[in-house]
Formats: C-alpha cells, structure tokens, sequence
C-alpha cells in the first residue's frame, strides 16, 4: 500500500483535493475523501461542485442512499460504502484505518505537522507500506522529498 504525504503551503488544501480527484477520477478509480470537521466536509461539498461546467468532480456527502454509487464520497468515517481503494486524510488527522486501503494520501500543514512527524516515523519500516513525501517547490511544483 502506498502512502503519500503532502505537506500543504503555496496551493490551498481544496485546489489540492481537486487536483488528485480529477487525477483518480481520470483513471477511473474512487475515493474517500475524510475529515472530522463538518464544516470542513461543507466547504469541500461546495468546491467540488463549484468546479464550473466542464469540470464537475462527482461526488456527495456520505449518508445518502446512493453512497454506493458515488464515484467520491466525503465523510467523517473510514468506512467506504463506496468501495474506495483509495483514501484522503483532509483534515491531517492521521488515522489507522488509512492501511486498509490501496493507497491513501496524507494532507497537513504548518497546524499538523508534528502529527505528520510522528504518522511518518511510525510508518517506517512497516511490511507493505510505501511511504512517500511530496512537497511544492519555490515554482510551486510538487516534488517528491524521499
């Protein structure tokens, strides 16, 4: 399972999210999109939709009846009533069950990166883990740090 670790500055935590959701989207996979904060799930609700015509990212706020089916579901659970393969942390807020998953991408920033520390040094060595670090160059370019 591979991880990787974005550590937020230049580009805002939504442009982020939409970023790897068209890139998931693209290749025909689904996502689980977690944060404990409501407003927060609110706020990326709003985003995803506000993405303008041509570039709509589907998805919805989990507890409906078709969670099922949606190709991104936001939530405050682990759980993926979507089958999601693929989880990301948006409130950088390690959590465990993120090792259940294909691959999971791992959001901080100034605010939580001590949390990103420890998740990061706890992950060492792990059988099956493969951690990776990305962060944004001087361009604003996302560079993988090691």
């Amino acid at each position: 399972m591979q991880i990787d670790f974005y550590q937020l500055g230049r580009t805002p935590l939504e442009q982020v999210i939409a970023s790897i959701s068209q890139r998931l989207l693209a290749d025909g996979k689904r996502l689980l999109i977690v944060a404990d904060d409501e407003g927060l799930l609110g706020k990326l609700d709003r985003m995803l939709w506000d993405q303008g015509p041509a570039s709509f990212i589907p998805h919805a706020p989990s507890g409906g009846s078709d969670d099922a089916r949606q190709p991104i579901l936001l939530s405050a659970s682990t759980d993926a009533p979507n089958i999601a393969r693929n989880l990301l942390i948006a409130d950088g807020q390690w959590r465990e069950a993120a090792l259940t998953f294909d691959r999971a991408f791992y959001l901080f920033d100034a605010a939580t990166l001590e949390g990103a520390r420890l998740a990061w040094k706890l992950l060492a060595g792990r059988d099956g883990v493969d951690r990776r670090y990305w962060a944004q160059d001087e361009g604003g370019k996302w560079v993988e740090k090691g």
